[in-house]
């Protein structure tokens, strides 16, 4: 199966997705957006990466910034922070450069690392984009964390392919059937940018219709 340009996804929203479902459906479905401190503190941060008319080689290691990536596979689109291309007999050919390489994406977080699979599964779709485009494998890819200055290496096993292309494969589903799911409101809701607009604690079991009712009847107008 092979995706239409105009049916792409975001690849920036798997990390959205795998944070919370209804955040992913709210800004990639509903197109909601609202900045806190946190995304704007990144959105800095992103900015001062993303300069594509940045490359950089230093030694054997030629650093590419801000490089569209997509997969017609896979149905995603997308920008990786940089991709490092190490000289690597066993690599790619690159057009006007000597030499192999072995490619690698590098992804820059303001924070540090998340206790779930995000910011991993995010790198892991780049990967798997870099490799349809420049019919190579990618063996690793790598983290960087504003908040530690550290570096993370990151296997992309076939586990970590699997989960991606599987979460990839849910957000076309939700996607194609425009639904913005419900879920359970978590200390995480404290955190998130969209909260006075999902409205987590009013989104539970109770329909809106039921919602208002109750609070109607609390005031004593019903």
């Amino acid at each position: 199966m092979s995706f239409a340009e105009e049916d792409y996804l975001l690849i920036s929203g798997i990390q959205h997705y795998v944070f919370c479902r209804r955040q992913w459906a709210l800004i990639h479905i509903e197109q909601q957006w609202a900045e806190n401190w946190r995304t704007a503190d990144g959105k800095v941060m992103h900015e001062n990466v993303h300069d594509g008319s940045f490359n950089e080689k230093r030694g054997d290691i030629i650093t590419v910034r801000a490089m569209a990536v997509s997969s017609p596979r896979l149905g995603i689109t997308g920008e990786c922070d940089a991709v490092e291309f190490r000289a690597d007999p066993n690599g790619i050919e690159i057009f006007g450069r000597d030499g192999r390489f072995s490619v690698s994406p590098v992804e820059y977080k303001r924070g540090k690392p998340k206790e779930d699979e995000s910011d991993i599964l995010q790198l892991a779709a780049q990967a798997l984009c870099l490799e349809e485009m420049l019919c190579c494998e990618i063996p690793v890819g790598y983290m960087y964390y504003g908040e530690t200055r550290h570096r993370v290496k990151v296997e992309i096993s076939p586990e970590l392919r699997k989960k991606t292309e599987e979460i990839v494969a849910d957000m076309h589903r939700l996607f194609s059937q425009q639904h913005t799911p419900k879920v359970r409101r978590t200390k995480a809701c404290n955190a998130c940018s969209l909260k006075d607009i999902c409205l987590p604690a009013i989104n539970g079991s109770k329909t809106a219709s039921q919602h208002i009712k109750d609070n109607l009847s609390e005031e004593g107008i019903v």
